[in-house]
């Protein structure tokens, strides 16, 4: 959902800066590489120590990598398979590192194994989510549905939220940290939801093909026999 109301607002105004690092010659994989790195780095080092807003802060500047490095390919008029793996494969990463410094805080100084097992299931429900999708279109069925919370919705969500409850360790806004458990809850509920609808697709999708080809080698043996008949018939009247 998010995808397509705000990737066409940040493209405009991403495309001036994708455009300068062109002009000195960064590649689009680079990016994505230092995008992934700054990512990893924000959440790993400032989450697990309770420095959500700080983190949030460092994380939400590299995440817009993920924009800039398509905007550079598609500026320079070009799009590669590796590229387009490399973009996939390092979301992954930049994912379970953000869902993993969360669950490093509940696990030591956060105290609260409860939370931590949310956390880890927002971390392996969003992997599980992607590579559903990327199964199916493996095996050559569209996956025609994008869900309840895709990857734009989970970070979304949990950055926003586990950002404004820094408010409470950084600036002493009270009672506010409670923003980063409705998140965690938010984004677990909506991504159980989004698997179930996608592997309720891929089962109708592999159903409907699995008919389709059913039906067309019932079709090739009823056209096969008849034209068995038809040589026999002749043969007999010869």
């Amino acid at each position: 959902m998010l995808n397509k109301y705000a990737r066409a607002f940040f493209t405009r105004v991403l495309t001036p800066f994708a455009a300068m690092l062109l002009r000195r010659g960064v590649s689009p994989d680079a990016v994505t590489l230092v995008g992934t790195l700054g990512v990893t780095a924000g959440a790993l080092i400032f989450y697990p120590i309770g420095e959500f807003f700080w983190g949030t802060v460092v994380i939400t500047l590299f995440v817009f990598s993920d924009m800039v490095d398509g905007n550079m390919a598609r500026q320079l008029g070009r799009s590669s398979r590796w590229g387009a793996f490399l973009d996939s494969t390092l979301d992954r990463v930049a994912d379970a590192a953000v869902f993993g410094g969360i669950a490093l805080w509940y696990a030591g100084r956060g105290d609260d194994l409860v939370l931590c097992a949310v956390t880890l299931f927002c971390l392996s429900s969003g992997q599980v989510v992607s590579y559903t999708k990327a199964r199916g279109e493996s095996i050559g069925l569209p996956v025609d549905v994008n869900g309840l919370v895709e990857r734009s919705e989970r970070l979304v969500v949990t950055l926003v939220l586990a950002g404004l409850s820094g408010f409470e360790a950084t600036f002493g806004v009270p009672h506010i940290g409670v923003l980063l458990p409705i998140a965690l809850w938010v984004v677990a509920v909506g991504s159980a939801v989004t698997l179930g609808q996608r592997v309720v697709t891929v089962r109708r999708e592999a159903a409907e093909v699995d008919e389709a080809e059913q039906s067309r080698g019932a079709a090739a043996e009823e056209q096969q026999a008849a034209t068995g008949d038809e040589a026999e018939e002749k043969g007999r009247t010869a």
